[in-house]
Parts: C-alpha cells; sequence; structure tokens
C-alpha cells in the first residue's frame, strides 16, 4: 500500500523538482499530490484520504481542517527550525531520502499497527552473535560479518540489543531518528512500527543498515521480552533484509532462548585463552541440558570463531562438538573500524551461509 502523500508549496520549480525526485525514487512507495493553491490542498485531504500533508510555512494551516487521520508538517528553509505554530517542521532543503525518513515518522504516527510475532521466515535469516566471553570481540565480528555480507550482495540489517552497545563504532550514516524513538515506538502501541523503523534506518558506507544507538542506555533496558521479539520479527517481515545480524547479550532467559531457538547461525566468539574456553564449554553444557528438558534446538546451529588468537597463549576447544569455523590475529594500534575492514576480508564467514 502507498502512502498519499500532499505537498503545499508556493514555489513551483522547488514543487516539480521534489515531485520528480520523489516520483523516481519512491514510485512504488509514495502517491504523491502537489498544490500551490491552499483551498484546492485543504479539499484534497479527505476526498482523496491524503495520509501526509506537508505545507510550506507562509501558508498558516487550521489543524481543525485536516483530518485526524492524516499526519501534518511544515516545510521549513532552515534545518535548525524544528516547529512552526507548535507543528512539527521539516526542512526542505536536505537530501530526499532524509525528507522521505522524516514523512515515513509522521505517517507511523498516525497509522495503525500492522505488526506481529513471526520470527520463522526464511525469505530473510537471523545470525546471532552472542558469546558467553566477554572482551572477546563479538561486536567487531558481526559488524564485520555484516560487512562481509553487505559486499557479497546481501540487504543487511546489523541490529545491535546489547544493553550498553554502540553500533556508531562501526557504522556511520546520516538520519534525526535513533533506537530511542524505536523503544518510544514500541511503549506506545499505537504506531506502525514497521513504517517507524524504516524511517529511523540508516546506512553506512558499506551499504550496512543500522540503527543509532539509543540516548540514554536505560531505554534499550526498558524492553520487555515480547517487545523485543517484536521489533525482531518486525525488521524480518519488512522485506528489506536478507539477513538480519544480531549482535546481543548472552542469556539463558526465555527471550534469548527463543531468539536462538529461532537463528539460523549462533556464533560465539571466544579468543582461546583458558577463561574464554571454560566459559563456552560450561555455556554449551547448559543448552544441552536446556535442550534435554525444552523444546529447544540450538547446538547444533552453534559455531566458534577465534578473535585475537596467539598461537603461544591460545587453545582451541576440542570436548565440544562446537564447529570452529576459523578465526583471526590480534590487530594493534587499529580503530574498531579498521579492525572491523579486515575481518571483514578474511574467509572464515565463508562458513556461515
Amino acid at each position: 500500500m502507498k502512502i498519499k502523500l500532499a505537498l503545499l508549496e508556493k514555489d513551483e520549480n522547488y514543487l516539480n523538482r521534489i515531485v520528480a525526485v520523489f516520483g523516481t525514487k519512491y514510485a512504488d512507495k509514495l502517491e504523491l499530490y502537489s498544490f500551490t493553491d491552499k483551498t484546492m490542498a485543504l479539499s484534497c485531504l479527505e476526498s482523496e484520504r491524503i495520509d501526509v500533508f506537508i505545507a510550506y510555512d507562509i501558508f498558516e494551516i487550521d489543524m481543525n481542517s485536516i483530518p485526524k487521520r492524516c499526519g501534518f508538517a511544515y516545510f521549513v528553509d532552515y534545518p535548525e527550525v524544528n516547529t512552526v505554530r507548535k507543528q512539527r517542521a521539516i526542512c526542505k532543503f536536505q537530501k530526499a531520502d532524509l525528507i522521505y525518513k522524516q514523512i515515513l515518522g509522521i505517517y507511523a504516527e498516525v497509522s495503525g499497527s500492522i505488526s506481529d510475532l513471526r520470527l520463522v521466515d526464511d525469505e530473510c535469516k537471523i545470525v546471532v552473535f552472542a558469546s558467553p566471553c566477554g572482551g572477546s570481540g563479538n561486536s567487531c565480528m558481526a559488524a564485520a560479518y555484516s560487512v562481509y555480507l553487505a559486499a557479497n550482495g546481501k540487504k543487511t540489517l546489523y541490529l545491535n540489543l546489547e544493553r550498553f552497545g554502540s553500533s556508531e563504532s562501526f557504522f556511520a550514516g546520516e538520519g534525526q531518528f535513533d533506537m530511542s524513538d524505536i523503544v518510544f515506538a514500541l511503549k506506545s502501541r499505537t504506531l506502525n512500527l514497521s513504517v517507524k523503523m524504516e524511517s529511523c534506518v540508516r546506512k553506512d558506507s558499506t551499504d550496512v543498515c543500522f540503527y543509532s544507538s539509543p540516548k540514554v542506555a536505560l531505554d534499550i533496558m526498558e524492553l520487555n521480552s515480547e517487545e523485543i521479539i517484536q521489533l525482531i520479527s518486525v525488521a524480518k517481515s519488512s522485506g528489506s533484509y536478507d539477513r538480519i545480524v544480531l549482535d546481543m547479550d548472552f542469556g539463558m532467559d526465555e527471550t534469548a532462548l527463543r531468539i536462538l531457538n529461532s537463528a539460523y547461525a549462533v556464533i560465539w566468539v571466544g579468543d582461546g585463552s583458558d577463561i574464554s574456553n571454560s566459559k563456552i564449554s560450561r555455556a554449551y553444557q547448559a543448552l544441552k541440558i536446556k535442550e534435554q528438558n525444552d523444546d529447544l534446538s540450538v547446538t547444533g546451529r552453534i559455531m566458534i570463531v577465534y578473535n585475537k588468537f596467539s598461537n603461544k597463549n591460545g587453545k582451541i576447544i576440542e570436548e565440544t562438538e562446537i564447529k570452529n569455523i576459523g578465526g583471526a590475529p590480534n590487530y594493534e594500534n587499529a580503530s574498531a573500524r579498521q579492525v572491523v575492514a579486515q575481518l571483514s576480508r578474511m574467509k572464515i564467514f565463508d562458513k556461515i551461509d
């Protein structure tokens, strides 16, 4: 279903340009109506059942004339203007992609929720990085795998759900919204979550999609079990991605086990040290017991990758059935993004797909 968008603008040249851009880039997502006359624009809102109406701020709009189901914002000339007449403002002189995402955000606030709780979907696969070992480079590996997938033509979402995770350590992209906005959308239960998530997603220069970290780490911790499942489910069923790389803290609570049980592959990252190997072995045995008592099938899909591995001090785990997909050396004096770039070029990830 297309979003019906009405634009009211005095400058015909600008109006024609933006309609042309939107018509080219988002022909399958937007149905466009453009006006230079206020009366005609307002009369269209009800007759055409417009979803989002944007008017240049020289036109003063009576909010009582806008249907309740129709979202509204003013076009403004300057990015530092956030509101006009107590209504949301969108700078008209910015990239079309950013304007489009703000339109999606408005639409999400006035449309109903269309999300469900489905994690099983063969079209999009979830690969979970959730190592029992802290400090082993789990997030670096997850980010590197995401870059590897994107470089091989897979539409990829890197989704960081760690309590104190930071996607910006590895990726950068333009956008106005972050994970805090998605948390609010989940908590409100009145938003079209799929559209809201599309409005918040950013894209790195490597073509990896991601969400900017929440303003405060506590925001992500406020999500309950069903909200976390709903978030993953909507991303999976959106049709936008071939792979979702889920970077999360390891756990064996009901939510974590449900996610692990639905994953295409579960990647554990260790460094080969005695402490790391002990934690992995104990976690593996605990999962084996869980599988015997509950309806779970996780351990057969666990793979281990050794990061920052030293031939002098490292040791490969041999007493479990975990598949070893390879290892990587320690990259000294390199930034997180440089490490990710190096790791993404290694052949270890070929064994996951």
